[in-house]
């Protein structure tokens, strides 16, 4: 049950502490050519000194930042729990094909004719996306969900202002995910609410009512945020197309329905999907990301340009799109990241990603069944690719959400993603994707239930956690409230 508590933790400084006068982190013989002075070339345009720069050798470097390295909890060492973010195994063949002299030399602006392979792959991928969505057209621009959720949004005003009815409001019920009120913001429009009915669903009733001609569209995430299916989604779709909006949805969390349900056959519009996520591409550290968004025949005129184009054995970029809202990316989004997304469902084939899904589901509820006696459910319908707990079980011990994810770091996990979706209170967010084998799974539970009873049984002991890491636990106020911004000679500048 205990992973990574035992071993070598190296500490280590700060860069700057390791400095000493003199020292140098390379050696290099004496030129044995005229060497011209920088400054008869660049005039005062050279740099000087820069002060209290490091001064270290070649293995304080190294050891510096491996040693740093080592901090860093990734997925080689172990599960990520985290919900909605989808933090899975990448194949590493992916990640030596993205590596390919002939995609990494490519230079972004290389004329079309020179330029086939990248193309016909973008265009392959972008045909394999409407496939697995149900849709029309499709642009690989955007470099991350929440940018392909703005360019959905924009497709959609453009749209309507082209039937000259702009519109001034966007529906997002509340357990969509937590950026669409910004891209609806972002986008000109003002964010309704909707809040859930009793089963974390939509309430059609409820959706009927609000929906009036100043809307614009609905933003859903489906499966929701509660990792629950939308059972009335056609219902959804059909109400907001007689009031003459439109549905976008985000499609961060479509690993639990590739192969199973294509949105554009129950009446979603345009979407965004997790190319980072979903096809198996590294995600976290802030990058980096590929969003790309699949829509309708009506919206495909807007998609940003240019578009990838086949003309019979031959592929272009097409940039004479009048209708369309233009760039929303530098050259043609992230290329690296569409090459493994590629790679994934080139390996996976049609039966492979549906295998995916239904082993992502079925983990999810591995861990609900195990759990389900130890911690609360505050929604009983049935889970998809991830589960919501809750802490109101442990209530009388004073044990909370956070002191149940600082414990489980001493078990040698990743905290589960926490206090999100902010609908539940105190919400235990837990996704095991599709990779994770019955024995993590088994270890993961294992934990939990062990931290369920040490709560009951010795609360202390979880409430001070983590015990076992180099740092303890922070003052996460004071952190907030008063940041260490950056270091400064001769300390730390707060």
């Amino acid at each position: 049950m205990r992973q990574g508590t035992k071993g070598l933790a190296f500490n280590e400084p700060l860069i700057f502490e390791r400095s000493k006068p003199g020292r140098e982190a390379f050696s290099l013989p004496e030129p044995d050519v005229p060497v011209v002075d920088p400054a008869e070339l660049l005039g005062d345009r050279v740099r000087g000194e820069i002060d209290g720069f490091p001064e270290v050798s070649e293995n304080d470097v190294v050891r510096h930042f491996f040693r740093l390295s080592t901090w860093n909890y990734g997925i080689d060492h172990g599960m990520y729990p985290l919900g909605s973010c989808t933090m899975k195994y990448n194949p590493k063949v992916n990640e030596a094909v993205a590596r390919f002299p002939g995609f990494t030399a490519l230079h972004p602006l290389a004329p079309d004719s020179l330029a086939q392979g990248a193309l016909e792959l973008m265009w392959r991928l972008g045909e394999a996306l409407k496939e697995i969505t149900g849709m029309a057209g499709v642009s690989l621009q955007p470099s991350a969900g929440a940018q392909g959720e703005f360019t959905g949004l924009r497709m959609i005003r453009a749209c309507l202002e082209a039937r000259g009815d702009a519109r001034q409001s966007v529906i997002i019920p509340d357990s969509a995910h937590g950026t669409n009120p910004a891209s609806a913001v972002l986008n000109g429009y003002e964010v309704r609410p909707l809040a859930s009915d009793a089963r974390g669903c939509l309430d059609p009733a409820a959706l009927r009512e609000a929906m009036d001609e100043s809307v614009a569209a609905i933003m859903l995430t489906n499966p929701n945020t509660l990792g629950i299916f939308e059972r009335k989604i056609e219902e959804v779709c059909r109400i907001v197309h007689e009031r003459g909006g439109l549905v976008y949805m985000d499609g961060a969390n479509l690993n639990a329905l590739m192969g199973k349900s294509r949105p554009g056959e129950f009446g979603v519009d345009v979407m965004h999907l997790n190319l980072h996520k979903t096809f198996s591409t590294p995600h976290g550290g802030g990058g980096p990301g590929s969003g790309p968004v699949t829509c309708t025949a009506e919206l495909e005129p807007f998609l940003p340009r240019p578009v990838v184009v086949r003309e019979g054995e031959a592929y272009r970029l097409e940039h004479d799109r009048p209708q369309s809202i233009g760039r929303v990316r530098s050259f043609n989004g992230n290329f690296g990241i569409n090459v493994r997304a590629f790679c994934y469902v080139l390996a996976m084939g049609p039966g492979g990603l549906e295998r995916s899904t239904e082993l992502a589901v079925l983990n999810a509820n591995y861990i609900r069944a195990r759990l389900a006696p130890h911690f609360h459910l505050e929604y009983d319908a049935p889970s998809l690719h991830e589960v919501i707990f809750d802490d109101k079980l442990l209530k009388e011990t004073g044990v909370t959400t956070l002191d149940i994810a600082k414990r489980l770091m001493d078990y040698g996990f990743h905290p589960m993603t926490v206090y999100f979706p902010l609908i539940v209170h105190g919400a235990m967010m837990i996704e095991p994707t599709e990779n994770e084998s019955r024995e993590s799974l088994d270890a993961f539970c294992d934990a939990m239930i062990t931290i369920a009873e040490e709560a009951r049984t010795d609360p202390e002991i979880v409430k001070t956690a983590p015990h076992t890491t180099r740092i303890r636990r922070l003052d996460e106020v004071a952190a907030n409230r008063k940041p260490v911004l950056r270091w400064v000679m001769g300390g730390i500048e707060k």
